[in-house]
């Protein structure tokens, strides 16, 4: 399983972004196996969980830091995950990462040592 992140950039604070993470390297049944989780990383901060999608997608969960901002989805028929963010400030500016954990099909967590797969991440800066 190979995950590639896009979407990122220069936003200034109160703009929008979409991330998508797409996966390859394996079927579309397989796909629904794995939930798919986004991570992000500032310079000299631990990796925190931003949000998460379950394997069928009835399932999301997004850290309190960006409750009503932030929503996750997936189109598993074209086996990508987006991550939509509204009212960005300058505390979201960081290194975004998807991945993907296998076996959750309707739940996900936010803890970074259920996921196995990483994608190589998107910097993401917001500021004037």
């Amino acid at each position: 399983l190979q995950l590639a992140e896009s979407g990122g950039g220069l936003v200034q604070p109160g703009g929008s972004l979409r991330l998508t993470c797409a996966a390859s390297d394996l079927t579309y049944d397989n796909y629904e196996h794995y939930a798919i989780g986004w991570f992000r990383q500032a310079p000299g901060e631990e990796r925190e969980g931003v949000a998460c999608i379950s394997g069928y997608g009835d399932s999301t969960r997004e850290a309190d830091s960006v409750k009503g901002r932030f929503t996750v989805s997936r189109d598993s028929a074209k086996r990508q995950v987006y991550l939509q963010m509204n009212s960005l400030n300058p505390d979201d500016t960081a290194v975004y990462y998807c991945a993907a954990a296998y076996g959750l099909f309707r739940m996900c967590v936010l803890s970074k040592d259920d996921f196995r797969f990483w994608g190589q991440g998107t910097q993401v800066t917001v500021s004037s």
